[in-house]
C-alpha cells in the first residue's frame, strides 16, 4: 500500500527533522528537506553527517549504508521543491502560528491531491492544521520521538476528517518501510505519550521548586525505584524546556487542568535560555553544546 510513497519532503532539519530524514533515507526513500535558510540547512546536512558517522562507528549500518543514505537527500530553500512529493512531514519549532502557515503553503506547493501532509507536532491538534488546507482529508499527525534513529515509536494522530485510506497507507509506510510501531491517538492535545508523560514531568520541576527534594535525589528516586532509564528532571533537559512549556501550555489550553500548567520555574528558565541539552545548561550543565547533542 506504501509503495507509490518513495518521494518524502522534510520540512525542518533540527534534531526531529533531521532524524526523520535520516530514518527515510535509510530506508531507501528520496528525500527533500526545506529549511528557512541556506546556514540552517548546512546545518541540517551536518547534524545528518554526524549521526550517519556515529552509526558507522557503532556498527549500526555500513559505510555504504551511510553514504547512499546521505546521498537520497537533497536540502534546498526552495517549498516549490516539495512539489513532486507524495508524502511531506512539518518538523518545525512547536509553534501553532508557524505549523498552520507551514501547511498553507505546502497545500499550495505539493501538487498530487493524494500527497499526504503530516506534522510531527507533539501536542497541537491536527484538526488546526488540517483545516487551514484544501485537503483535510489528506492530514495527519505522524508523532516521532526523539532520538528518530534510535527510539521505535510513531503515534499516528487523526483528525475528525482524515480519510481511512490515509491512515492505512501512513501506518503501512511506517511499519514496513520505517521499521517502526505506530501506535493510534485521538486528536486531543498531547496525544497519547505526552498526556501521561508531561504532568509527571511537570511534577518533578514543581517538587524541586518547592523545595521538597534536591535534582539529584528526585532523578535517583525514578531511576533507582522505578527503574525508569533516565530521571524526569534529566529527561526535561533532554526534550528541551522550551518544548515542554509548549507543549504543557497546549494541554492547559485544551483541557484547563492546573497539573498541566506550566510551573513558573520552568517558564523563568527558558526566558533565561536554560533550554537543556542544546542549549548546554538546564536542570543540568553540559560541556559544550556539540557534546550534548
Amino acid at each position: 500500500m506504501a509503495d507509490r510513497i518513495q518521494h518524502i519532503g522534510v520540512v525542518g532539519s533540527g534534531l526531529m527533522g533531521s532524524g526523520i530524514t535520516e530514518v527515510c533515507a535509510r530506508a531507501g526513500l528520496d528525500v527533500v528537506v526545506v529549511e528557512a535558510s541556506p546556514e540552517l540547512a548546512e546545518s541540517g546536512r551536518a547534524r545528518l553527517e554526524h549521526s550517519l558517522t556515529t552509526g558507522v562507528r557503532r556498527h549500526k549500518l555500513t559505510e555504504d549504508e551511510a553514504e547512499s543514505a546521505l546521498a537520497a537527500v537533497r536540502y534546498t530553500t526552495d517549498y516549490d521543491e516539495l512539489a513532486d512529493r507524495m508524502l511531506v512531514v512539518e518538523a518545525i519549532t512547536e509553534d501553532e502560528t508557524a505549523k498552520v502557515e507551514c501547511f498553507r503553503i505546502l497545500d499550495r506547493v505539493v501538487s498530487s491531491e493524494q500527497a499526504i501532509l503530516a506534522s510531527n507536532t507533539s501536542s497541537i491538534p491536527i484538526m488546526k492544521l488540517a483545516t487551514v488546507t484544501r485537503r483535510p482529508e489528506q492530514v495527519l499527525g505522524l508523532h516521532f520521538f526523539n532520538p528518530v534513529p534510535v527510539l521505535r515509536l510513531v503515534e499516528l494522530v487523526t483528525s475528525l476528517m482524515t480519510s481511512d485510506a490515509v491512515v492505512g497507507e501512513a501506518t503501512s509506510l511506517v511499519t514496513e518501510v520505517l521499521g517502526k510501531r505506530v501506535i493510534r491517538s485521538q486528536d486531543r492535545a498531547g496525544f497519547v505519550v505526552n498526556a501521561l508523560l508531561i504532568p509527571y514531568l511537570l511534577s518533578a520541576v514543581r517538587m524541586l521548586e518547592s523545595g521538597f527534594a534536591t535534582r539529584d535525589d528526585i532523578d535517583a528516586g525514578m531511576v533507582e525505584g522505578c527503574a525508569h532509564p533516565m530521571g524526569p528532571l534529566a529527561l526535561c533537559d533532554l526534550i528541551g524546556l522550551d518544548t515542554m512549556q509548549a507543549v504543557a501550555e497546549s494541554l492547559y489550553a485544551e483541557f484547563k487542568e492546573p497539573l498541566y500548567a506550566p510551573p513558573p520555574l520552568m517558564s523563568r528558565m527558558v526566558e533565561a535560555g536554560l533550554l537543556g541539552r542544546k542549549a548546554g545548561r538546564g536542570f543540568y550543565e553540559y560541556a559544550s553544546r556539540a557534546a550534548a547533542g
